[in-house]
């Protein structure tokens, strides 16, 4: 195996610890886990393991046809969405119920040409700060090569109540 490549059958197993249960989630990552936005959907997020103290997020994405460019591989920002999802849901295991976190930054190195099918990424919280967090995350393929990485710079927001 090469050092861009992981064994991807470790992914969304319950190890150390990494909870696989949805229902043991923090609340806003299990929210959005059970009703994903319109794009995580269209991206085929699976939402697999969360290990909230380590900061780490481990995700598939069921990638069809319709995320590729006319040669066949998945378009750049389809894999800079899929990496997006990996950072936000890392970063958002210790929000606060009512908090999101904005992307202030994104950058995103392509290192391989990503094709359809089960994609897996993973994301981490590098440092987190009051009101600013950094994360990083990687895609890979079904045999573990690494496609993508990406870091991210995110701003924590608390939602305000509406008024009636």
């Amino acid at each position: 195996m090469s050092i861009t490549a992981i064994n991807i059958a470790r992914l969304g197993t319950a190890r150390d610890d990494f909870e696989t249960d949805a229902d043991k989630w923090p609340p806003n990552v299990k929210a959005a886990h059970d009703k994903p936005s319109p794009t995580s959907a269209h991206l085929g997020l699976e939402l697999l393991a969360v290990d909230k103290a380590g900061g780490t997020v481990e995700m598939a994405f069921n990638a069809s046809n319709r995320l590729c460019n006319k040669w066949g591989g998945i378009q750049g920002g389809n894999v800079a969405a899929m990496l997006d999802d990996a950072m936000a849901f890392a970063i958002g295991l210790n929000l606060d119920w009512g908090q999101i976190s904005p992307t202030l930054e994104l950058k995103v190195s392509m290192l391989a040409p990503a094709r359809p099918g089960r994609l897996y990424a993973v994301g981490r919280v590098v440092r987190r700060g009051r009101s600013v967090g950094f994360v990083e995350g990687q895609l890979y393929d079904e045999e573990g090569q690494l496609l993508a990485t990406g870091s991210s710079t995110a701003n924590f927001v608390t939602l305000k109540k509406h008024k009636s």
